[in-house]
């Protein structure tokens, strides 16, 4: 690919975003430090959700890594606000296929021949094409096909030139993450730097196809013996770096509901069918499948009748370039998570997220606690319908009862479980589509028991653990209450009211910047006025504006948000 166009492109993404970080120091920045942050926050949203539209734009018509930067963005739910994030989620792979000729070469320059003595046939119009590869249907030769006992594949063929594509917008997104580095609402959530070589290592390995079939090879390991699951074999013979041929196993989608419906299929078996295979690949296996939207899944319908009198079938995966790994660390994190909440014990549960390390420094444990708690009172037992028609009032009342942590949000999500947490947002969507009354929690509550059971971790376990705790909260008592008395005694104890301290001098600073920043619009606004027919009184009246701007911004202390 010419320098030319790779350099054009290069300055493509770095302006994009320069005007996208202009409009936040203006807005968010400036404003703010000036006393209009009231007029900064009122055009908010629609703000965010034009940035999102627009780069949404821009992935479509450039293609390669920005398609994945948007779907990465969309995921990042822990830093960027909803009009981004909820803009960019059904960002797919929308690019225009490549040129078959192209497509020719590429694969007759990897496998070393030509695609007529390597297939039976070849089909030129593409079944798929993504940011990053293509995929075309073929046939192998006879020998071959009675060899492996399969006469179709799909090819997948990398996209030429994509190489040079990511390390060009690798390039470019690095400096946009120099920046973000710099600002601190960002900086003092996520180590932005790493997010981004993270980023970039998963997409290379998403491009080394050799990778993806060893991964397919892993997962059909991992379920081996289980015949509700299935994964297409790799014609190694006719695979590389940048090639990768599979049994072609398509079947019905499975968010094609009226013909799996048709089928005679059991939509609901199926929900709960997807949601346990994905229980076994997290808490399991430590292994799953990171990509499951609809054209990467099919339900394979089988001869044989269930007891029920509806048709058997099989979940099938296809393409495992990316792949989620869950450490022992986390793994052992993820099933207290689980155990926690299939026996509604909120202690436990937030203990959970420590040994995640997904808790902030400053999070209030005891507050996180208690929210839990009444997370479980209220909305354990309601499947997906129930949840979403949740009455927002409610939801309100909620958030105020707990405003400082809502409005803290403790937490901070390392990139494994970030990935985790898209997959089940987008399995969470396919459950409730397959059966409406899809209920996670019958499914988690079961597995839950097993976990703890099986996880040196029997009820008894549980019940001991929490009977410890208990017995030296009641030891610590009679110590704890000694001291407050003493105190007491001796004048020592006062009653603080933080948040009431922080509200006022919040308020304070917040108005000595309006004030500031109402002299200085005045001053300028009347200096221009006058500046034609009285030049003197307009250039004092200029002269002060600036002082007043510059006071304002450098002398009037930065205001903290009272939850901060």
């Amino acid at each position: 690919m010419k320098s030319t166009i790779l350099r054009m492109r290069y300055w493509r993404i770095v302006l994009f975003f320069a005007r996208v970080t202009s409009n936040i120091i203006f807005w968010d920045i400036f404003l703010s430090r000036i006393g209009l942050r009231a007029l900064a926050r009122s055009n908010r949203p629609r703000r965010l959700r034009n940035i999102a539209i627009r780069f949404r734009a821009l992935a479509i018509r450039m293609g390669g890594v920005m398609i994945k930067v948007g779907q990465f963005l969309s995921a990042r739910l822990d830093v960027l606000p909803p009009e981004i994030t909820d803009e960019l989620a059904g960002l797919q792979d929308e690019v225009p296929p490549v040129d078959y000729e192209s497509i020719r070469l590429q694969t007759e320059l990897e496998l070393g021949s030509s695609l007529s003595k390597i297939f039976l046939t070849f089909d030129e119009s593409p079944l798929a094409a993504a940011s990053l590869g293509q995929v075309h249907r073929a046939e192998l030769n006879a020998h071959e096909a009675e060899t492996l006992g399969f006469k179709n594949v799909v090819v997948k063929v990398l996209r030429p030139h994509i190489e040079q594509i990511v390390d060009v917008d690798m390039s470019a997104i690095r400096v946009v993450g120099g920046w973000l580095k710099r600002y601190r609402p960002v900086s003092d959530r996520v180590n932005v730097p790493a997010i981004v070589e993270e980023f970039s290592a998963t997409l290379r390995e998403e491009m080394d196809y050799l990778s993806e079939g060893k991964n397919a090879e892993t997962f059909a390991a991992n379920f081996k013996g289980d015949e509700n699951v299935y994964v297409p074999r790799v014609v190694w013979n006719h695979t590389s770096r940048r090639v990768l041929t599979l049994e072609d196993v398509t079947a019905i989608k499975i968010t094609d509901y009226d013909a799996i419906t048709a089928a005679g299929i059991n939509r609901a078996d199926v929900a709960q069918g997807l949601f346990k295979a994905y229980l076994k690949q997290i808490f399991e296996d430590g292994f799953f499948h990171a990509d499951p939207h609809p054209g990467n899944i099919f339900i394979t319908p089988l001869p044989e009748k269930k007891q029920d009198g509806s048709t058997a079938w099989k979940l099938t995966f296809v393409d495992f370039g990316m792949v989620g790994r869950m450490p022992e660390r986390l793994m052992e994190g993820l099933r207290e998570t689980v155990i926690s909440v299939g026996l509604q014990d909120s202690s436990r549960l937030v203990k959970a997220y420590q040994m995640l390390g997904v808790l902030l420094p400053s999070a209030n444990m005891k507050l996180l606690e208690e929210a839990s708690a009444q997370v479980f009172d209220r909305f354990w037992g309601m499947n997906m319908n129930e949840l979403r028609n949740i009455n927002h009032s409610e939801m309100m009342k909620f958030g105020l009862q707990f405003r400082e942590l809502m409005l803290s949000m403790p937490f901070q999500l390392p990139e494994n479980l970030l990935l985790l947490g898209r997959t089940i947002g987008i399995l969470s969507g396919m459950c409730t589509g397959l059966h409406a009354e899809f209920n996670l929690w019958e499914g988690i509550g079961p597995y839950a028991k097993k976990l703890a059971e099986g996880e040196g971790g029997s009820q008894w376990d549980v019940f001991f653990e929490g009977a410890g705790d208990l017995f030296k909260t009641l030891l610590s008592i009679p110590g704890r209450t000694d001291r407050v008395l003493g105190r007491i005694e001796r004048g020592e104890l006062n009653v603080q009211m933080p948040m009431v301290n922080i509200q006022i001098s919040y308020l304070e600073r917040s108005l000595n910047r309006l004030t500031g920043g109402i002299i200085f619009l005045a001053l300028l606004v009347s200096g221009a006025i006058l500046y034609d027919t009285h030049l003197m009184l307009g250039q004092i009246l200029l002269g002060g504006s600036g002082l007043t701007l510059f006071y304002t911004l450098f002398f009037v202390r930065r205001s903290r948000r009272p939850w901060q």
